[in-house]
Protein backbone atom coordinates (compact mmCIF):
# COMPACT_ATOMS: atom_id res chain seq x y z
CA UNK A 1 0.00 0.00 0.00
CA UNK A 2 1.03 3.70 -0.25
CA UNK A 3 0.01 5.31 3.36
CA UNK A 4 1.25 8.69 4.69
CA UNK A 5 1.93 9.18 8.06
CA UNK A 6 1.12 12.34 9.29
CA UNK A 7 2.74 13.97 12.02
CA UNK A 8 4.18 17.08 13.51
CA UNK A 9 1.60 19.47 13.43
CA UNK A 10 1.09 22.95 15.18
CA UNK A 11 0.89 21.48 18.40
CA UNK A 12 2.76 21.76 21.58
CA UNK A 13 2.76 17.70 21.36
CA UNK A 14 4.62 18.10 17.89
CA UNK A 15 8.31 16.88 18.29
CA UNK A 16 6.49 13.87 20.23
CA UNK A 17 4.80 13.24 17.09
CA UNK A 18 7.44 13.61 15.19
CA UNK A 19 9.38 10.93 16.87
CA UNK A 20 6.03 8.50 17.01
CA UNK A 21 6.15 9.20 13.08
CA UNK A 22 9.36 8.69 11.94
CA UNK A 23 9.17 5.26 13.99
CA UNK A 24 5.83 4.56 12.75
CA UNK A 25 6.58 5.42 9.00
CA UNK A 26 10.08 2.94 9.17
CA UNK A 27 7.45 0.07 10.72
CA UNK A 28 5.42 0.49 7.69
CA UNK A 29 8.31 0.38 5.08
CA UNK A 30 9.89 -2.89 6.81
CA UNK A 31 6.42 -3.98 6.25
CA UNK A 32 6.73 -3.73 2.59
CA UNK A 33 4.60 -0.38 2.19
CA UNK A 34 5.37 2.28 0.13
CA UNK A 35 5.16 5.15 3.08
CA UNK A 36 5.74 9.21 3.44
CA UNK A 37 6.05 10.84 6.19
CA UNK A 38 4.43 14.19 6.24
CA UNK A 39 4.20 17.03 8.69
CA UNK A 40 0.72 18.08 8.77
CA UNK A 41 1.43 21.84 9.10
CA UNK A 42 4.32 22.26 6.83
CA UNK A 43 2.92 20.37 4.39
CA UNK A 44 4.86 19.62 0.75
CA UNK A 45 5.56 21.92 -2.19
CA UNK A 46 5.12 19.14 -4.94
CA UNK A 47 5.48 21.36 -8.58
CA UNK A 48 7.00 19.90 -10.90
CA UNK A 49 6.52 16.47 -9.25
CA UNK A 50 4.43 13.64 -9.51
CA UNK A 51 3.09 13.43 -6.23
CA UNK A 52 3.18 9.60 -6.08
CA UNK A 53 7.04 9.72 -6.13
CA UNK A 54 7.21 10.91 -2.88
CA UNK A 55 6.38 7.80 -1.54
CA UNK A 56 9.72 5.91 -0.41
CA UNK A 57 11.03 2.92 0.53
CA UNK A 58 13.59 3.80 2.60
CA UNK A 59 13.85 4.46 6.07
CA UNK A 60 14.00 7.60 7.37
CA UNK A 61 16.18 9.10 9.78
CA UNK A 62 15.27 9.28 13.62
CA UNK A 63 13.86 12.44 15.35
CA UNK A 64 14.94 13.27 18.77
CA UNK A 65 12.66 15.09 21.26
CA UNK A 66 14.22 18.23 23.00
CA UNK A 67 13.52 18.49 26.64
CA UNK A 68 11.22 21.97 26.23
CA UNK A 69 7.72 21.50 24.52
CA UNK A 70 7.82 23.66 21.40
CA UNK A 71 7.94 27.01 20.69
CA UNK A 72 4.88 27.22 18.44
CA UNK A 73 5.21 31.14 17.73
CA UNK A 74 8.43 30.24 16.35
CA UNK A 75 7.06 27.60 14.30
CA UNK A 76 4.25 29.98 12.62
CA UNK A 77 7.05 32.93 11.94
CA UNK A 78 9.38 30.50 10.58
CA UNK A 79 6.27 28.72 7.79
CA UNK A 80 3.99 31.58 7.44
CA UNK A 81 0.78 29.96 7.57
CA UNK A 82 -1.67 32.32 9.22
CA UNK A 83 -4.15 30.58 11.09
CA UNK A 84 -3.79 27.33 8.39
CA UNK A 85 -3.46 24.35 10.54
CA UNK A 86 -3.12 21.80 7.33
CA UNK A 87 -0.36 22.82 5.09
CA UNK A 88 0.22 22.79 0.87
CA UNK A 89 -0.96 19.98 -0.63
CA UNK A 90 -1.91 17.74 2.56
CA UNK A 91 -4.66 17.01 1.87
CA UNK A 92 -4.43 16.22 -2.18
CA UNK A 93 -1.09 13.81 -1.11
CA UNK A 94 -3.29 12.26 1.52
CA UNK A 95 -6.21 11.67 -1.42
CA UNK A 96 -4.08 9.63 -3.11
CA UNK A 97 -2.57 7.24 -0.52
CA UNK A 98 -4.47 4.13 0.25
CA UNK A 99 -4.52 5.12 3.72
CA UNK A 100 -3.81 7.83 6.24
CA UNK A 101 -1.69 6.58 9.59
CA UNK A 102 -2.35 9.60 12.22
CA UNK A 103 0.49 10.08 14.24
CA UNK A 104 -0.21 13.25 15.60
CA UNK A 105 -0.92 14.41 19.70
CA UNK A 106 -2.92 17.11 21.00
CA UNK A 107 -4.48 20.04 19.10
CA UNK A 108 -6.38 19.00 15.75
CA UNK A 109 -4.59 16.11 15.04
CA UNK A 110 -6.22 14.61 18.31
CA UNK A 111 -9.46 16.62 19.15
CA UNK A 112 -11.67 15.79 15.89
CA UNK A 113 -11.00 18.57 13.71
CA UNK A 114 -8.47 16.55 11.14
CA UNK A 115 -10.46 13.91 11.47
CA UNK A 116 -13.74 15.58 10.10
CA UNK A 117 -11.73 16.92 7.30
CA UNK A 118 -10.48 13.79 6.11
CA UNK A 119 -13.85 12.05 6.65
CA UNK A 120 -15.55 15.00 4.40
CA UNK A 121 -12.52 14.07 1.75
CA UNK A 122 -13.39 10.28 1.95
CA UNK A 123 -9.93 9.67 3.21
CA UNK A 124 -9.43 6.65 5.37
CA UNK A 125 -7.39 7.31 8.69
CA UNK A 126 -5.84 5.30 11.72
CA UNK A 127 -7.81 5.40 14.98
CA UNK A 128 -10.98 7.22 16.64
CA UNK A 129 -13.35 9.13 14.29
CA UNK A 130 -14.14 13.07 14.95
CA UNK A 131 -16.82 12.82 17.62
CA UNK A 132 -14.57 10.23 19.70
CA UNK A 133 -11.48 12.20 19.25
CA UNK A 134 -13.16 15.24 20.56
CA UNK A 135 -15.26 13.62 23.57
CA UNK A 136 -11.58 12.51 24.73
CA UNK A 137 -9.68 15.55 23.92
CA UNK A 138 -12.09 17.62 26.07
CA UNK A 139 -11.11 16.43 29.56
CA UNK A 140 -14.07 17.68 31.29
CA UNK A 141 -16.70 16.53 28.53
CA UNK A 142 -14.93 12.78 28.99
CA UNK A 143 -14.70 13.22 32.71
CA UNK A 144 -18.61 13.62 32.70
CA UNK A 145 -19.35 10.90 30.45
CA UNK A 146 -16.69 8.33 32.80
CA UNK A 147 -19.25 9.34 35.51
CA UNK A 148 -21.96 7.93 33.79
CA UNK A 149 -20.71 5.19 32.91
CA UNK A 150 -19.87 4.28 36.50
CA UNK A 151 -16.15 4.82 36.32
CA UNK A 152 -14.45 6.28 39.22
CA UNK A 153 -12.65 9.98 38.55
CA UNK A 154 -11.20 12.24 40.80
CA UNK A 155 -13.34 14.94 41.69
CA UNK A 156 -12.85 18.18 39.51
CA UNK A 157 -13.58 21.83 38.84
CA UNK A 158 -13.57 23.08 34.96
CA UNK A 159 -12.28 26.80 34.57
CA UNK A 160 -12.73 29.12 31.50
CA UNK A 161 -10.67 32.14 31.12
CA UNK A 162 -12.76 35.27 32.57
CA UNK A 163 -14.77 33.19 35.36
CA UNK A 164 -15.80 35.09 37.98
CA UNK A 165 -16.41 33.42 40.64
CA UNK A 166 -12.89 30.69 40.86
CA UNK A 167 -11.79 31.15 44.04
CA UNK A 168 -15.24 30.04 45.01
CA UNK A 169 -15.66 27.14 43.33
CA UNK A 170 -12.01 25.58 43.71
CA UNK A 171 -13.03 25.67 47.33
CA UNK A 172 -14.93 22.04 46.70
CA UNK A 173 -11.67 20.56 45.36
CA UNK A 174 -9.19 22.51 47.24
CA UNK A 175 -5.32 21.45 47.73
CA UNK A 176 -3.22 19.74 47.12
CA UNK A 177 -4.52 19.82 43.52
CA UNK A 178 -3.66 18.90 40.13
CA UNK A 179 -4.07 21.54 37.38
CA UNK A 180 -3.92 20.60 34.06
CA UNK A 181 -5.34 22.02 30.64
CA UNK A 182 -8.25 20.86 29.30
CA UNK A 183 -7.27 20.09 25.32
CA UNK A 184 -3.71 19.47 25.85
CA UNK A 185 -1.61 16.10 26.16
CA UNK A 186 1.60 14.81 27.20
CA UNK A 187 1.36 16.34 30.58
CA UNK A 188 2.01 19.61 28.71
CA UNK A 189 0.82 22.48 31.10
CA UNK A 190 0.17 20.21 34.00
CA UNK A 191 1.39 21.45 37.72
CA UNK A 192 1.04 19.75 41.28
CA UNK A 193 -0.08 22.49 43.48
CA UNK A 194 -0.09 21.95 46.89
CA UNK A 195 -0.46 25.48 48.33
CA UNK A 196 -3.39 28.22 47.26
CA UNK A 197 -0.23 30.27 46.01
CA UNK A 198 0.97 27.55 43.70
CA UNK A 199 -2.47 26.63 42.62
CA UNK A 200 -2.48 30.30 42.06
CA UNK A 201 0.93 29.52 39.70
CA UNK A 202 -0.29 26.57 38.42
CA UNK A 203 -4.09 27.88 36.80
CA UNK A 204 -1.66 30.67 35.41
CA UNK A 205 0.53 28.43 33.54
CA UNK A 206 -2.56 25.92 32.42
CA UNK A 207 -4.38 28.82 30.78
CA UNK A 208 -1.03 29.27 28.58
CA UNK A 209 -1.69 26.74 26.58
CA UNK A 210 -5.64 27.26 26.16
CA UNK A 211 -8.86 28.94 27.57
CA UNK A 212 -10.29 26.27 29.59
CA UNK A 213 -8.54 24.47 32.64
CA UNK A 214 -8.88 21.36 34.79
CA UNK A 215 -8.31 21.29 38.71
CA UNK A 216 -8.59 18.11 40.11
CA UNK A 217 -8.35 16.47 43.73
CA UNK A 218 -5.05 15.30 44.15
CA UNK A 219 -5.18 11.37 44.43
CA UNK A 220 -1.84 9.75 45.68
CA UNK A 221 -1.26 6.91 44.31
CA UNK A 222 0.50 4.09 41.89
CA UNK A 223 0.42 5.01 38.07
CA UNK A 224 -0.99 3.00 35.94
CA UNK A 225 -2.23 2.60 32.24
CA UNK A 226 -4.07 0.10 30.24
CA UNK A 227 -4.45 -0.23 26.13
CA UNK A 228 -6.75 -1.24 24.17
CA UNK A 229 -6.59 -2.49 20.69
CA UNK A 230 -9.96 -3.92 18.60
CA UNK A 231 -11.82 -4.16 21.28
CA UNK A 232 -9.68 -5.94 23.78
CA UNK A 233 -8.15 -4.61 26.87
CA UNK A 234 -4.15 -5.02 27.00
CA UNK A 235 -2.07 -5.69 30.17
CA UNK A 236 -1.52 -3.19 32.84
CA UNK A 237 1.50 -0.89 32.53
CA UNK A 238 2.79 0.30 35.57
CA UNK A 239 4.70 3.88 35.75
CA UNK A 240 7.16 5.20 38.19
CA UNK A 241 8.49 8.38 37.33
CA UNK A 242 12.39 8.83 38.89
CA UNK A 243 11.38 11.65 40.80
CA UNK A 244 8.40 14.51 40.73
CA UNK A 245 5.67 12.94 38.38
CA UNK A 246 5.13 11.27 34.93
CA UNK A 247 5.78 15.07 33.47
CA UNK A 248 6.89 16.28 29.48
CA UNK A 249 10.23 15.61 30.68
CA UNK A 250 10.19 12.17 32.70
CA UNK A 251 8.13 11.14 29.85
CA UNK A 252 10.16 11.92 27.15
CA UNK A 253 13.88 12.11 28.72
CA UNK A 254 13.97 7.88 29.98
CA UNK A 255 13.50 9.48 33.90
CA UNK A 256 10.56 6.86 34.64
CA UNK A 257 10.38 3.11 35.20
CA UNK A 258 7.76 1.27 33.32
CA UNK A 259 6.64 -2.32 34.57
CA UNK A 260 4.56 -4.21 32.12
CA UNK A 261 2.44 -6.57 33.29
CA UNK A 262 1.99 -4.20 36.30
CA UNK A 263 2.64 -6.53 39.54
CA UNK A 264 -0.93 -5.35 41.01
CA UNK A 265 -3.77 -8.12 42.09
CA UNK A 266 -5.57 -9.92 39.77
CA UNK A 267 -8.99 -8.35 40.92
CA UNK A 268 -7.71 -4.97 40.47
CA UNK A 269 -6.04 -5.33 36.58
CA UNK A 270 -9.59 -7.41 35.32
CA UNK A 271 -11.42 -4.10 37.21
CA UNK A 272 -8.81 -1.89 35.57
CA UNK A 273 -9.19 -3.32 32.00
CA UNK A 274 -13.15 -3.45 32.43
CA UNK A 275 -13.05 0.15 33.25
CA UNK A 276 -11.04 0.71 29.83
CA UNK A 277 -13.67 -1.19 28.00
CA UNK A 278 -16.84 0.97 29.06
CA UNK A 279 -14.97 4.21 29.16
CA UNK A 280 -13.63 2.91 25.51
CA UNK A 281 -17.52 2.54 24.28
CA UNK A 282 -18.34 5.64 26.35
CA UNK A 283 -16.36 7.96 24.36
CA UNK A 284 -17.20 5.91 21.00
CA UNK A 285 -13.86 5.49 20.15
CA UNK A 286 -12.68 2.79 17.88
CA UNK A 287 -9.65 0.79 16.86
CA UNK A 288 -7.22 1.42 19.71
CA UNK A 289 -6.75 4.14 22.53
CA UNK A 290 -5.51 4.08 25.91
CA UNK A 291 -6.52 4.68 29.06
CA UNK A 292 -4.67 6.36 32.37
CA UNK A 293 -5.42 5.39 36.13
CA UNK A 294 -4.43 6.09 39.50
CA UNK A 295 -4.41 3.45 42.32
CA UNK A 296 -4.79 4.52 45.66
CA UNK A 297 -3.35 3.26 48.91
CA UNK A 298 -7.16 1.81 49.63
CA UNK A 299 -6.91 -0.19 45.91
CA UNK A 300 -9.31 1.96 44.58
CA UNK A 301 -8.59 3.08 40.98
CA UNK A 302 -9.61 6.52 39.95
CA UNK A 303 -9.33 6.82 35.79
CA UNK A 304 -7.29 10.02 34.38
CA UNK A 305 -8.41 10.49 31.21
CA UNK A 306 -8.04 8.77 27.66
CA UNK A 307 -5.57 9.23 24.69
CA UNK A 308 -6.78 8.04 21.59
CA UNK A 309 -3.58 9.04 19.41
CA UNK A 310 -1.00 7.37 22.15
CA UNK A 311 2.47 7.29 21.57
CA UNK A 312 4.34 4.90 19.31
CA UNK A 313 7.48 4.44 20.19
CA UNK A 314 8.71 1.26 20.95
CA UNK A 315 8.92 2.12 24.37
CA UNK A 316 5.73 3.75 24.44
CA UNK A 317 3.22 2.24 26.84
CA UNK A 318 1.09 1.06 23.97
CA UNK A 319 3.54 -0.99 22.23
CA UNK A 320 4.93 -2.39 25.56
CA UNK A 321 1.46 -3.57 26.16
CA UNK A 322 1.40 -5.27 23.08
CA UNK A 323 4.54 -6.60 23.23
CA UNK A 324 3.38 -8.92 26.35
CA UNK A 325 0.68 -10.31 24.48
CA UNK A 326 3.37 -11.35 22.16
CA UNK A 327 2.70 -8.21 19.23
CA UNK A 328 5.68 -6.85 18.16
CA UNK A 329 6.23 -3.74 17.29
CA UNK A 330 5.82 -3.95 13.09
CA UNK A 331 2.90 -6.27 13.95
CA UNK A 332 0.91 -3.98 16.24
CA UNK A 333 1.60 -1.13 13.55
CA UNK A 334 0.04 -3.15 10.68
CA UNK A 335 -2.63 -4.15 12.56
CA UNK A 336 -3.43 -0.16 13.30
CA UNK A 337 -3.54 0.38 9.84
CA UNK A 338 -5.57 -2.66 9.11
CA UNK A 339 -8.07 -2.22 11.35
Amino acid sequence: MNIVVLAGGYSPEREVSLNSGTLIANAMIENGHRVLLLDVYVGLRTEGKDPLSLFQTTKYPPHTISTAVPDLDALKAEYGQGDALIGPHVLEICALADKVFLALHGSMGENGQLQATLDTHGIRYTGSGYAGSLLAMDKDIAKRLFLDAGIPTPPWVYLRKGDADIDARLAAIGVPAVVKPCHCGSSVGVSMADTKKELDAAIDEAFRWGDAVLVEKKIVGRELTVGILDGEALPLVEIIPADDFYNYKNKYQGNTREICPAPVDEGIAKQAQAYTKKGFDALRLRGYARFDFLLDAAGELWCLEANTLPGMTPMSLLPQAAAAVGISYRELCEKMINL
